[in-house]
This record gives structure tokens, C-alpha cells and sequence, in this order.
């Protein structure tokens, strides 16, 4: 490892690292990780007339089968998959994974604009139709929980800005028709006493 970091003095003397007890964890997607392991299988996981929703179970069972020697041929260096001990395999998130994920965390995506709106003293309501359509969309994507926020920025961005210039609105509520349809917010305004 570089003292001094990176690139920039590529004459500097490195310092040895001993990575026994290191623990290392890695992520991500590993694209055709699976034909790889499919190929020591033995297994056709595409092909012409395969039906679509059959191959992403045999792509998920495949992909569970997966062995050091695999990660060696897809690219790892030996030294690394030495490190690499246990191999998990997770499932994709479905349409419901997606929804808890925008409600139920901490700092969730939807309590996120919530608390922008109140800053306004404005409520933000989404109906459930609308939290479904966004996981959806997400879901069509394959994008998972990342795609969430771009879907939720594109929705959300016209009536953050609009908010602050328009007076006494005190509901904004979001209808599937929002996410998946094009339409405009509903906007609830107060009562003029």
C-alpha cells in the first residue's frame, strides 16, 4: 500500500499489509456470473424460445451454485477469492421489498420530501397506488432501491420548486395517475376565513 496514497509519487517505497485477518466483503452484480456457472453446470440458461420468466428462476438457482472456481474464470484474481470464503447469493428485491423500502426506514425516501414539505407547512400524502406504481417503475427498470430516488426526483421536482410561489396550499397529494400517467399533483388548498 502507498504511504502517501494513489499515483501521485510513484517512487515512493510501498508498506506491506498483512490481510490474515482482514475481513473482506464484497458486493454486486457480477453481469454473466451465471452463463459462467451455468457452463460447469451444464445448464442452457438463455436461449431461443426459453420462456423469460422461467429463466430468471433458473438465473436465480444457477446463480446459488456458484463456486471460487467460478470467480476465478469470471475475472477475480486467486489471491483475492482466497479471502473470499463464503459465497452468498441474495434474491431480487420485488415489488413490495421496493415499497417498504421508499415507508419503512429510518430515513426513508418519502419521509425525506415530507420533511422538505413541511418546511413549506405543506402535507405531502402519497396514495398507495402511487407508492406501487413508483416500485413499478423500478422493478421495469431493474433498477432496484438507486432507480427509487431518480423516479421520485422526476415526479417530485416540478412541485418542490412550484411550492414556495403558490399561497395557502396545505395538502399535495400524489395519485398513481402522478407517477405512472403524467398527470399533475392535487393540490389542497386552505379554506379563506
Amino acid at each position: 500500500v502507498p504511504p502517501q496514497g494513489g499515483r501521485k509519487h510513484p517512487q515512493q517505497e510501498f508498506i506491506q499489509v498483512d490481510t490474515t485477518n482482514i475481513l473482506f466483503i464484497c458486493g454486486g452484480a457480477f453481469h454473466g456470473l451465471d452463463t459462467i456457472v451455468a457452463e460447469r453446470l451444464g445448464k442452457k440458461v438463455v436461449g431461443f424460445g426459453a420462456d423469460l420468466g422461467k429463466r430468471n428462476i433458473e438465473r436465480e438457482k444457477v446463480l446459488k451454485e456458484a463456486q471460487p472456481e467460478d470467480l476465478l474464470h469470471y475475472g477475480l484474481i486467486p489471491e483475492f477469492i482466497g479471502r473470499l470464503p463464503v459465497l452468498g447469493v441474495l434474491d431480487e428485491l420485488k415489488e413490495n421489498d421496493l415499497v417498504r423500502i421508499l415507508i419503512e426506514p429510518k430515513n426513508a425516501l418519502l419521509k425525506q420530501y415530507e420533511k422538505f414539505f413541511g418546511f413549506e407547512d405543506v402535507e405531502l400524502r402519497f396514495t398507495e397506488g402511487a407508492l406501487r406504481a413508483v416500485a413499478k417503475k423500478a422493478t421495469e427498470r431493474k433498477s432496484g432501491a438507486r432507480g427509487l430516488r431518480s423516479i421520485m426526483e422526476t415526479v417530485m421536482l416540478d412541485v418542490m420548486y412550484e411550492l414556495p410561489s403558490l399561497d395557502n396550499v396545505k395538502q399535495v397529494v400524489i395519485s398513481e395517475e402522478v407517477i405512472s400517467g403524467g398527470q399533475e399533483p392535487i393540490l389542497l388548498y386552505e379554506k379563506a376565513s
